[in-house]
């Protein structure tokens, strides 16, 4: 069995039902990140695992042990919330502290172990400071350690990064999945970000409706999403019908849909050498929008299909609005849906 391993998991508060039928597997040592918009689900299984809510139907182990009814602290599982909750009246030492006083450890040890879980989330110089001394990012990996330093056996992160601003965020990203490595802490995040998901996960479970939509690594779920939802909400797909694009390609991709990633399309001015499996089709430029180190450029084709191409930026060659460019891309990148 899984070192987390959740049970035909269902969960209804009053007429919604919130959680259908959820299996899923967390191996020891991994970061698996859940993800999905907001109101998917995604939230209230970390809380059914925590003990914050109860399950309607289902079963909850941990390291070979049911934890189904067991109360939450007794279930080894330290949690960080979007909200820090630091207590503002005491300061950084006496924060992290705090769960290793409840345990009645000795002073030493106590000083000990803040003092080494500060070390390793960089604020052993913060040690006397108030949360109100500090900034956004620096009470969260206050939380952080406070959470860790009890050594749980499950560290949970429910989108704990949501309120911080997009240049810090990217850091803590690092910063977190750094920590998490260098002590094989099991963790779970929760994040409705695709980026984030993507940076930090060995595993992401994509969630739709209170049901687990596509599972895999992040390499997995980029290439080949399973469903239309998928590519939807991971990456920038196109996704045309499938009829349009055999239409303007001249091919046979199988499906109601197609899912093609902007990467994967080239834009050449004259036609590319012919290859097996390489589909090409001429169409007009109609925009271009600039992404930093990317322009993504828009290409209308015969029959009204239309399909974004990115183009990193030093290779950027002299297309204008209105020109007529050969758009090619390898068959087998491309997923009927």
């Amino acid at each position: 069995m899984a070192y987390i391993h959740f049970e035909k998991i269902n969960k209804i508060f009053g007429t919604n039902h919130v959680l259908k039928d959820i299996d899923l597997d967390v191996e020891k040592g991994q970061l698996v990140t859940l993800l999905g918009p907001s109101g998917c689900g995604k939230s209230t299984l970390l809380r059914c695992l925590a003990g914050l809510e109860q399950v309607t139907d289902g079963h909850i182990y941990l390291d070979g042990q049911e934890i189904t009814d067991v109360v939450p602290r007794r279930r080894g599982i330290g949690m960080v919330f979007q909200q820090y909750s630091l207590f503002p009246n005491m300061n950084v030492r006496d924060n992290v502290a705090y769960g290793l006083k409840l345990k009645k450890l000795p002073k030493a040890e106590i000083n000990q172990k803040v003092e080494q879980m500060l070390d390793i989330v960089g604020l052993s110089e913060k040690i006397s400071q108030y949360p109100a001394q500090l900034s956004g990012g620096q009470q969260q990996r206050v939380a952080l350690a406070r959470a860790m330093v009890t050594a749980p056996k499950v560290l949970l992160l429910d989108e704990p990064l949501s309120a911080i601003d997009a240049l810090l965020r990217k850091n803590l990203q690092i910063e977190i999945r750094r920590i998490q490595q260098q002590l094989g802490i099991t963790t779970i995040f929760v994040t409705h970000d695709q980026d984030e998901a993507m940076v930090m996960s060995d595993m992401i479970h994509l969630f739709h409706e209170g049901k687990i939509e596509q599972s895999g690594t992040p390499e997995q779920i980029y290439t080949r999403p399973a469903t239309k939802f998928a590519a939807t909400f991971i990456g920038n797909y196109n996704l045309p019908t499938a009829a349009d694009f055999n239409r303007a390609f001249h091919t046979d991709i199988p499906g109601q849909d197609v899912a093609v990633r902007p990467e994967i399309v080239t834009l050449t001015k004259q036609a590319p050498k012919a290859e097996d499996g390489l589909l090409v089709a001429e169409g007009t430029i109609t925009s271009h929008i600039s992404h930093g180190n990317l322009i993504r450029f828009a290409v209308e084709f015969e029959g009204g299909l239309t399909l974004n191409a990115d183009v990193v930026y030093e290779n950027k060659l002299d297309f204008g609005e209105g020109d007529r460019v050969f758009a090619a891309m390898k068959k087998d990148l491309v997923i009927g849906l």
